[in-house]
């Protein structure tokens, strides 16, 4: 099944080339834990290593002197002599930053205090206050010498005796921050040559070929000097050759495709060509050492992109096709409809996409009806990230307040009106979708619903009742109903190419795991089935292909035990996959629904009820098949925090639903009323 690249990638992998002459010296066996014969390794000579069986030692390694590799560098513990000598050096700083110190304050910016903060910068490269000393000094220089209108040569030397400094300061530290950071600030002053600055990078990325600093710097001279993309992307393939373990390399991988694919948008084709051959290419290294990380993370960047589809209309409160009756929130009756008008008679529409999104307003969603001018419309995000994006947006829809009852009043949504709803992966919404619904206001005296009171009353489990022993059947199965998406929405929106695409990597990865309990490899295996159940769900043909949620919780279950350091991250993963397997059809979601009515309460109607307590979740989702509950119960679960949870966010600003004990020790029930969280603690009859 594997082809012959990955004897390619192994032959060219000068990381192996290494390790195999080394390993001809010392025991093969205790390295690799199989018996590999001898192979004379001359200088053009190639190696064979059987794939079966065949897995890398991830231990340390030490030296018989005691000292420890790490990343590729031996370290190991200071001497006495060193530690005094250590200390000496520090009693020297010391008496330098005094010396520079005093030169800063009083702004002295002369050749003799530019030589000492270069000698202070030599020794100490992480001093930020000696690199912005520096940049003060210059700039003064370049601001006297405009002033005086002195030639280009002179602004010249000053500058390359900045390079100078930095490139003593990065021998020190090839990793300082502040001495690649003021590189940058020399050249961006244009008088610069930028020609020696590739052999500069290729000198200190041999000393350590995964410094990001130097990668972030390499993108800004390729910039500067106008390389290609598909330049540097051969670059990076060198240098995963060389090592494939080069997180960096990996990342600015990554990060070439991305600006090629940006080019190139146009055309679909040619990027799913690529990425083909980057999940060949990377695989090549994830068979070659299934524990090494780095592979594995591109890897995900990879199934990222796979999976990026362009944003549609999800699902909707209220859903296309039904009828709501609205009310004023008054006392008589706690639940006299499924969701209720509040006393200033705004009625929540929430709308869910696929994908977050931007660009949501009255221009690309309009609302008709006959009580409601759509440019009063505004439109707000729920839960959205830093960058205003958000899968959930919002409004009100505000009745007047001559409008006292009304009959079968069409509300008609239209979605994606123009495509300026965009994405956060930058595809624009081009499927137009729409919702129609009806509202009906019945005849109440709304004085005396102002003046009413919520009675106290209690929960008990048995007040709740099984679906199937109540009279509201209908009315249940109807709200069932609702959960299904459209179609027509999903296939135009989807890819068959995808589907093809992760089936294939699911099968590679499964026959890796075969061979080891890799566990990056069972979390990469759980990602590819979930992201092959969302495609199902969004009507992409599968070509019979089943649904595997009991499979993703038997991987994370193991998970939680091959690696309990995170444990919760593992947790709130399994969360999401029970709640996508309980929601995944009428059948299963129907043996957690209940009706509600309590007996001590004759004003209280009876209400459905979603009942996914003791259920071990600590992270709730499936936000788009739950926007129908009226009461929900969370209680004997592992929930640590609402914060930032769409979904109990959805329940508490907009829609009039009880939520019962969200994890915490006392049995607490929350009331929205459509206009911010009220909370009602009540007495638990035990």
């Amino acid at each position: 099944m594997r082809s012959t690249n990955y004897m390619d990638f192994y032959i060219k992998s000068e990381r192996y080339k290494r390790g195999l002459n080394h390993l001809i010296a010392t025991s093969v066996s205790n390295v690799f834990g199989i018996y590999i014969p001898f192979i004379n390794f001359g200088s053009n000579s190639l190696f064979f290593f059987p794939w079966k069986g065949l897995h890398l030692n991830k231990k340390s390694v030490k030296e018989e002197s005691g000292t420890e590799k790490m990343h590729g560098i031996y370290r190991k513990t200071p001497s006495q002599d060193e530690q005094e000598a250590s200390a000496l050096k520090a009693i020297e700083l010391r008496d330098l930053q005094s010396q520079f110190l005093h030169l800063h304050h009083n702004k002295i910016y002369t050749k003799e205090a530019l030589e000492t903060s270069a000698k202070l910068l030599e020794v100490n490269p992480e001093h930020y206050t000696g690199w912005n000393y520096r940049k003060l000094a210059v700039q003064h220089f370049l601001n006297h010498q405009s002033e005086t209108e002195a030639d280009s040569e002179s602004i010249q030397s000053v500058l390359n005796e900045e390079l100078k400094v930095v490139e003593n300061a990065l021998k020190k530290n090839f990793k300082s921050y502040g001495a690649w950071y003021h590189r940058k600030w020399v050249l961006s002053k244009g008088h610069s040559s930028t020609d020696n600055e590739l052999r500069l990078l290729v000198k200190f990325q041999k000393l350590d070929s995964r410094n990001f600093n130097a990668w972030n710097y390499r993108r800004f001279i390729t910039m500067l000097k106008k390389i290609s993309d598909e330049e540097e992307l051969q670059y990076t393939t060198d240098m995963i050759y060389d090592n494939f373990s080069n997180y960096s390399a990996w990342h600015n991988r990554s990060v070439l495709l991305s600006h090629l694919f940006e080019k190139r948008g146009e055309r679909q084709s040619h990027k799913e060509s690529v990425l083909e051959e980057e999940f060949e290419f990377v695989r090549n290294a994830l068979f070659t050492d299934p524990d090494d990380q780095s592979g594995w993370f591109y890897h995900l960047w990879l199934l990222d992109q796979t999976v990026k589809l362009e944003p549609f209309l999800l699902s909707s409160w209220p859903p296309h096709g039904s009828s709501r009756s609205v009310d004023y929130l008054d006392g008589r009756n706690l639940f006299p409809s499924m969701h209720s008008l509040s006393k200033d008679r705004m009625f929540p529409l929430v709308l869910y996409f696929s994908e977050p999104v931007e660009g949501v307003n009255s221009s690309t969603v309009t609302i008709e009806c006959e009580y409601y001018a759509n440019e009063d419309v505004i439109w707000r995000p729920l839960s959205a990230n830093k960058f205003g994006f958000s899968q959930v947006w919002f409004t009100y829809l505000n009745l007047p307040d001559e409008v006292h009852s009304l009959k079968d009043c069409h509300v008609k949504v239209f979605v994606a009106q123009f495509p300026d709803i965009v994405s956060s992966s930058g595809f624009s919404c081009s499927q137009t979708s729409h919702i129609v619904f009806s509202l009906c206001v019945p005849s109440h005296d709304r004085e005396h619903a102002e003046g009413q009171t919520v009675p106290r009353f209690s929960w008990k489990d048995k007040e709740f009742y099984s679906h199937a022993t109540q009279s509201h059947d209908a009315s249940l199965l109807r709200s069932l109903h609702q959960l299904k998406i459209a179609e027509e929405s999903k296939s135009k929106a989807a890819s068959d190419w995808s589907m093809k695409i992760i089936s294939n990597e699911i099968a590679h990865c499964r026959e890796l795991l075969s061979s080891t309990n890799c566990k990056i490899g069972k979390l990469t295996l759980a990602r590819l089935l979930m992201a092959q159940n969302k495609l199902i769900s969004y009507g992409i043909p599968n070509d019979g292909i089943e649904v595997h949620y009991e499979e993703i919780l038997g991987l994370y279950h193991d998970l939680m035990k091959l690696d309990p350091v995170h444990i919760c991250c593992y947790e709130d993963e399994s969360s999401l996959v029970l709640l996508k397997q309980v929601t995944s059809s009428m059948e299963s979601i129907l043996r957690y629904c209940y009706q509600y009515g309590d007996s001590t309460s004759p004003r209280m109607y009876p209400c459905l009820c979603l009942r996914l307590n003791g259920l071990s979740l600590s992270q709730i989702g499936s936000v788009e098949r739950l926007l129908w509950i009226q009461m929900l119960d969370l209680s004997h679960n592992k929930i640590r925090s609402i914060e930032g949870n769409c979904l109990i966010h959805i329940y508490i600003d907009l829609l009039n639903t009880w939520i019962i004990d969200l994890s915490f020790s006392i049995f607490s029930y929350k009331l929205c009323n459509g206009l911010g969280l009220s909370t009602l603690l009540y007495e638990i009859s035990t």
